[in-house]
């Protein structure tokens, strides 16, 4: 990525989510976080080999205008029906740019359009850095449940 594409990003930037392939995976799998926050998020390389063996999984880059700057992945099965947010991370320079934010609007709506989608579910691990505030401020709270060492979260979608 050419630094002027990078200065090119800013919080204005418009987010969308497309689809990765043989021409942009590479650039997605070099996304990352800070190093004080991988223990909260699976590298985007891990999160994408899990998604070819599972059926379930739906998942996305997100780019700010032309630029890639994170990746998310749902756990998506229309026919039980339960919508879980498996990975989101945006890159450690893209970070408080507002990117995390509006991906998750979009994710959110995408999900509410999804069949019989009544609620839409995540996990994180707490503690220090934890994204859980992030999670707050979107209308997610805790459910009681924990998965793991992780928290689980419920957003109402109706």
């Amino acid at each position: 990525m050419s630094d002027e594409k990078e200065m090119a990003v800013k919080p204005e930037s418009s987010v969308t989510l497309k689809e990765i392939n043989k021409d942009t995976v590479r650039t997605i799998c070099n996304l990352k976080v800070s190093e004080s926050q991988r223990g909260f998020v699976a590298p985007n390389a891990v999160s994408i080999a899990e998604a070819f063996f599972n059926e379930t999984a739906w998942f996305r880059a997100v780019y700010a205008d032309d630029t890639p700057v994170g990746f998310l992945m749902l756990y998506k099965d229309t026919e039980k029906p339960e919508y879980f947010l498996w990975r989101l991370m945006i890159d450690e320079r893209y970070q408080r740019m507002g990117f995390g934010y509006k991906a998750m609007k979009l994710i959110i709506e995408y999900v509410k359009g999804l069949p019989h989608a009544t609620e839409f579910l995540t996990s994180c691990v707490p503690g220090d850095g934890s994204p859980e505030g992030f999670y707050n401020k979107l209308g997610f709270t805790r459910t009681g449940e924990m998965d793991g060492a992780e928290v689980v979260m419920r957003l109402p979608l109706k």
